[in-house]
């Protein structure tokens, strides 16, 4: 083996950008509802648990 690291190639790196947007969407498509359900569970189980 040469002492070469294993790098991406430039045309992959130039991919990147152009689907941040895209990825950014997706993750608070999943990420907003996600974190106000865990924010109702937290409420309700205090309510529970705290009469």
């Amino acid at each position: 083996m040469s002492g070469e690291s294993s790098t991406s190639p430039p045309d992959a790196a130039a991919a990147g950008p152009d689907r941040r947007g895209l990825i950014v969407f997706a993750w608070l498509w999943v990420g907003l509802p996600l974190a106000y359900g865990l924010y109702e569970l937290v409420r309700k189980a205090t309510q529970l648990f705290t009469g």
